[in-house]
């Protein structure tokens, strides 16, 4: 049985290492992976403040550090989809925070086998009940090569080698 307990405080359980959607440390943050992946690749970067509830709380030097780890983030999610589904598209990216209360940014791939309807909208626009909630989409092990290649990808954007879930270099 899996012990989903590190969902009730995802900041802390990274933290403490037991988040295990996390693929790297960041400077103002945490890159994790989706615990959904209808849309392969679906990550999120998390603030390492639970505090902070919003971009406009950090100061000026944090924000900028946060958008620069957003924009890697997304860059290596692009990258890795690429390289791994032909029909990928793009990535979008979304701040909303308006359901968990701590500042945290979505990076969606979007790919040309989608449907037509929806390809252009929204992924919250996705209406199917299995996209959000079933087991077809749930994370496991058979996105592990996913995962890889987005952290591959982190490593190479942020010129670190060998970096495992959650390492930070020292200063």
């Amino acid at each position: 049985m899996i012990n989903d307990d590190w969902r009730k405080d995802r900041i802390g359980s990274a933290h403490r290492g037991e988040n295990p959607t996390v693929l790297r440390r960041l400077d103002s943050g945490f890159a994790v992976i989706g615990d959904r992946q209808f849309l392969p690749g679906y990550a999120v970067l998390l603030t390492d403040d639970p505090a902070v509830t919003r971009l406009s709380d950090l100061p000026p030097a944090r924000r900028i550090a946060y958008l620069t780890d957003l924009e890697r983030l997304a860059e290596a999610v692009e990258r890795a989809c690429a390289r791994l589904d032909p029909a990928f598209r793009r990535v979008n990216i979304e701040i909303l925070g308006n359901t968990d209360p701590y500042l945290h940014a979505h990076i969606w791939p979007r790919y040309d086998w989608e449907a037509a309807d929806i390809v252009r909208l929204p992924v919250w626009l996705y209406e199917d009940e299995e996209f959000w909630r079933g087991d077809r989409h749930a994370l496991a092990p058979r996105h592990d090569a996913l995962r890889a290649a987005i952290g591959e990808e982190l490593d190479g954007l942020l010129g670190r080698t060998g970096q495992q879930p959650g390492a930070s270099e020292q200063a």
